[in-house]
């Protein structure tokens, strides 16, 4: 028996002294051979030892080569199974090869003719178990992800939960304290009440918008086909008490009809809306621009403003988690709504960009496959 053989083939032939030739050619050349004159016998040791080949003559008395492997295949669906063949039934052995062989050879054997079949089986053969050892860590990897999101929806309800109850506690006991001391409270202790309120206020805000962010990654896609200019208008009429007071030109271009989820995607154009209506808080009058440009494979969806902008060297971290390129005192937020936005555009295979000049205004992008 070789020690590092090229492959474990089965050879079935009833031609006994053919099979032996062949069993032994292929071992010289560093295969590890077994070799049957029945499909009986050949068939219980597929059920005893592991091939990586099967060799069958097609014309056998006792079952021909096509029905040996498909028996086989019931066996060991990832063995590679080769024809042996005379000139004459080659139309034959092709129909084999329809059942489920890979190749034939012909007989009289010739070896510069079966070593490449033999390789390209070899070749087959090593797909199928790669696919199998594939399918296998995907499996596993499917089940870690739905533990890992088990875990995650436990820990969001437990921060939900648990983070809020204190929050209203001290929002709670803070107005009381001011309801009992107001009047003898001085204007610098009223701030710091107002700033306690306000601290606990916006943490909530975070931990809502957090939460937010994770349901984004595990909510799933329901796509349905959504008219973007009138789902526009339905999110207009939602940041609308945002602008009240305000000198707000908007103007709006023509909006296609897309495949996406409504509900999420609403949530993408409320978080830029809101964004253009903040940033431009500055100016009288404020531009808001919403436009698209059809591209050869996806829509680009934009919203433009004239506001505040930003330096174009953080760029990068406009999408980020956390991430803010203005201070609180002067816009609001929690730095998480445009992370949503690169999230839910990402999962519905788009892209989000971004363009800006310091005091001159940015365009926010994203995109749509076609």
């Amino acid at each position: 028996m070789l020690k590092n053989p090229l492959a474990k083939i089965l050879i079935v032939d009833d031609e006994t002294a053919q099979m032996k030739a062949l069993c032994d050619t292929l071992q010289d050349h560093g295969f590890e051979t077994v070799g049957f004159a029945s499909a009986s016998a050949a068939l219980k040791a597929i059920e005893e030892t592991k091939f990586d080949l099967v060799l069958t003559d097609l014309m056998m008395p006792e079952m021909d080569g096509i029905a040996l492997l498909q028996a086989i295949r019931q066996k060991d669906a990832n063995l590679v199974g080769i024809i042996m063949t005379g000139e004459g039934t080659i139309a034959t052995a092709v129909e084999a090869m329809k059942s489920g062989a890979l190749d034939y050879i012909l007989k009289p054997f010739r070896l510069k003719a079966i070593l490449p079949v033999l390789e390209r089986a070899l070749a087959v053969r090593r797909l199928r178990l790669e696919n199998i050892e594939l399918e296998r860590r995907v499996r596993e990897r499917t089940a870690e992800l739905e533990s890992a999101n088990k875990e995650l929806e436990a820990f969001s309800y437990s921060v939900s939960h648990d983070l809020r109850a204190p929050l209203r506690h001290i929002i709670g006991f803070a107005e009381l304290l001011d309801g009992s001391i107001g009047a003898r409270c001085s204007n610098e202790d009223k701030d710091f009440l107002n700033r306690i309120r306000k601290s606990a206020r916006d943490m909530g805000k975070l931990i809502d918008d957090l939460l937010d962010f994770s349901r984004m990654g595990r909510a799933e896609l329901r796509r349905s086909e959504v008219h973007l200019q009138e789902l526009l208008e339905m999110v207009l009429e939602e940041v609308q008490p945002e602008t009240a007071g305000r000198n707000i030109v908007w103007q709006k271009g023509e909006l296609p009809t897309v495949q996406v989820d409504p509900s999420l995607l609403r949530q993408v154009l409320v978080n830029l809306l809101t964004n253009a209506v903040k940033y431009t808080r500055p100016r009288d009058p404020a531009k808001i621009e919403i436009g698209c440009k059809l591209e050869p494979n996806e829509i680009v969806v934009f919203v433009r403003d004239n506001g505040v902008g930003y330096d174009m060297q953080f760029a990068d971290k406009l999408f980020g988690v956390f991430q803010r390129l203005h201070r609180q005192d002067e816009f609001e937020g929690t730095g998480v709504g445009l992370a949503n936005v690169r999230r839910i555009i990402s999962r519905h295979g788009g892209r989000t960009w971004a363009e800006g000049k310091i005091d001159k205004g940015a365009t926010f992008y994203f995109s749509l496959p076609r």
